[in-house]
């Protein structure tokens, strides 16, 4: 499609013009002081949540859970972990975004449970247990001097290899995660209605408007189960997304998903519910598109994880976390990619650089130095508001939150897959296999994981930021008295005041920023970031500078400016980490 076509082919609905935020339960606010973050606490805070200008409140897992993977090993789907609170506190929180005028979606963790999960004990109960096939359950292997080997040489995302052995019924299960999340076996009917009746229509039926689907397109595995290809032959298990991501039956079981369960709900104001998938290891357009067109009826729109992904080795690899520079002209491309993917068709994208699984996108793509950090927010809201797709945001974003300093040890990484990679990077650097993997890794786990963004938010300056009166499940930042959000809330030209106007801003025009066309300009520049958006005679262009000096730009002087993210503007010129956004057509 043209940049200059009409791009009215995506119809309208109320899911592609809203902004989603989401929020990290353990790490929000904590009502009661015992540490952890609870809903009473995100209840306190529901009048800041919808003054941000946000219209879907996202919640991360929140169900009764072991909290061996913070909440993704779920042991019973119709019940709330109790530092959380309850059923009926969930049912509050519905009440009170609907009251803002907010809808609530959550997380959807259906392709696996924790192993205290009742189903789960069940299946272990007995080889001929009514639930044993509801699980991926395989006997040993043997090598010739007679050693039990696991059923498959698959290497699993938290490393590791992907299956236990099960001393009571002399069997191995499959788990792509931690060893305390086997994985369900959609091959099984009955074991889909359970889910659907469980963790679904439970939740729907209280009154939710979506579900955010966690490995939305890893329930279908390649069957039977055999091993993968040696492609690190310095191992016992291999890399084997291919085994388990795209299956044969996935959009099948997604069809299902919308057909029998989600098309019979629809959200508090009578609009179709909302997904979202998680859709890993997806590289190319033509994969992605079967998930989210319209006509197919399976996801309304997934998250790409390129952009994210930016310098790390893929999910799943032991080289995940061994960091690889990257130059401007690669986030280029993905965004452009991802951008681009949807004209000409029904589906839709979504615009995003900040989850739970990824460290802070100040710190990942910007400069989080005391003198560049702010500047540097600023720069990214207009990155993200001028791009086409449904807008998400994470908890902390909207007051410019940062990495761990990097001072901190390894103790206070808290995630196990921190944990399970930093372990391998030691056990390989002391036994002489990789001497410099220790320095390696941990330069890359201070930049990239998934424990930067669960710290506590700063509320405030006082104590923990204001998270927690208790002693916080992770430490709060060294920086919440210079960061939080009160101090941010009194001043006009704090982050978060940039990220309220900036989201004002994208919904007065959401014509040309929600569903534009979108075009790269000067890909190969090492410093400037350039796009135009189009949509039917409107024009922007969105010029940003990703560096620390002033960059000459061109082509805005017949343009009008619309925003900045600094207050002093030289004409002709971009201040470090300034982004601008110029239109050519009257407000």
């Amino acid at each position: 499609m043209s940049p200059h076509a009409d791009p009215l082919h995506h119809k309208r609905v109320w899911w592609k013009e809203a902004t989603f935020y989401q929020i990290y339960p353990a790490s929000f606010k904590d009502s009661n002081g015992d540490g952890w973050g609870d809903i009473p606490g995100i209840l306190q805070k529901i009048d800041y949540i919808a003054s941000i200008g946000v219209d879907v409140v996202w919640l991360s897992p929140m169900f009764d859970s072991p909290q061996i993977d913070m909440g993704y090993d779920v042991s019973d789907y119709e019940a709330v972990y109790a530092p959380y609170g309850c059923v009926e506190d969930v049912e509050k929180l519905i009440e009170a975004c609907h009251k803002n005028h907010m809808k609530l979606i959550l997380d959807l963790v259906i392709n696996h449970t924790s192993d205290q999960h009742a189903w789960f004990k069940e299946s272990r109960g007995s080889k001929d247990n009514p639930k044993r096939d509801w699980y991926f359950w395989r006997p040993a292997r043997y090598d010739k001097q007679g050693n039990r080997m696991p059923p498959t040489n698959y290497r699993s995302y938290f490393a590791g290899g992907t299956w236990t052995w099960d001393e009571h019924t002399q069997e191995y299960y499959l788990h792509l995660y931690d060893t305390t999340q086997p994985d369900l076996n959609w091959e099984n009917e009955d074991c889909r209605q359970a889910i659907y009746n469980s963790a679904m229509r439970f939740w729907l039926d209280k009154g939710i408007d979506g579900f955010r689907i966690d490995t939305v397109n890893k329930y279908s595995k390649v069957l039977p189960l055999i091993d993968a290809p040696v492609t690190d032959p310095t191992n016992d298990i291999q890399p084997a997304a291919q085994m388990w991501c795209n299956g044969p039956r996935i959009h099948e079981f997604i069809k299902e998903i919308n057909r029998d369960v989600l098309s019979k709900y629809r959200t508090y104001d009578g609009q179709p519910v909302v997904t979202v998938g998680e859709l890993s290891l997806c590289s190319d357009a033509e994969s992605v598109i079967p998930y989210v067109s319209a006509l197919e009826k399976e996801l309304d729109m997934v998250f790409q994880f390129d952009i994210t992904h930016l310098g790390q080795g893929p999910p799943g690899c032991n080289d995940k976390y061994d960091f690889a520079e990257w130059k401007l002209p690669e986030m280029k491309r993905i965004v452009e990619k991802w951008q681009c993917f949807i004209e000409g068709t029904d589906a839709w994208t979504t615009v995003f650089n900040e989850n739970h699984d990824n460290g802070r996108s100040i710190s990942r793509y910007a400069n989080d130095a005391p003198e560049w950090r702010e500047k540097s927010a600023k720069m990214l809201a207009i990155w993200l508001i001028g791009q086409t797709g449904s807008l998400f945001l994470y908890q902390g974003q909207e007051i410019g939150m940062i990495n761990i300093p990097k001072e901190w040890g390894m103790e206070e990484y808290k995630d196990v897959e921190s944990q399970n990679y930093w372990a391998e990077a030691v056990r390989l650097a002391e036994d002489g296999t990789d001497p410099t993997r220790k320095e390696r890794i941990g330069y890359g786990l201070q930049l990239m994981a998934r424990d930067h963004s669960r710290l506590p938010f700063q509320w405030d300056g006082s104590i923990n930021g204001g998270f927690s009166t208790g002693k916080p499940w992770m430490r709060a930042h060294d920086n919440y008295k210079s960061i939080n959000a009160a101090s941010q809330e009194k001043d006009a030209d704090s982050v978060l005041s940039f990220y309220k106007r900036m989201l004002r801003l994208r919904k007065e025009h959401k014509d040309i920023f929600v569903y534009g066309t979108f075009e790269l300009l000067d890909p190969d520049n090492l410093n400037t970031f350039v796009f135009r958006k189009r949509y039917q005679e409107k024009t922007a262009l969105v010029v940003l500078n990703f560096t620390t000096t002033p960059q000459l730009m061109s082509g805005t002087e017949e343009m009008k400016l619309l925003v900045s993210s600094q207050s002093k503007k030289i004409p002709g010129t971009l201040q470090p980490f300034e982004g601008r956004i110029y239109i050519n057509y009257e407000v």
